[in-house]
């Protein structure tokens, strides 16, 4: 398993927090938002999603990876 701690703009609030975990979770990874750092955290198994796939499922829920 890899880790990566992404930084996410545009979180605000508990909705942010979940809409951005499912994002993580549906392309087979695990994410823990810090909503007050702006980040997430993503542990993840680099032979079924990348880093890239997980920033694009995050973008396509509105937010932005920086």
């Amino acid at each position: 398993m890899s880790n990566v701690t992404l930084n996410v703009t545009g979180m605000s609030c508990n909705h942010c927090v979940k809409s951005v975990e499912e994002a993580v979770k549906n392309v087979g990874a695990k994410g823990q938002v810090d909503l007050a750092a702006g980040t997430v955290a993503v542990e993840y198994d680099e032979q079924q999603v990348n880093v890239e796939q997980i920033k694009a499922a995050i973008e396509d829920q509105g937010y932005d990876v920086v």
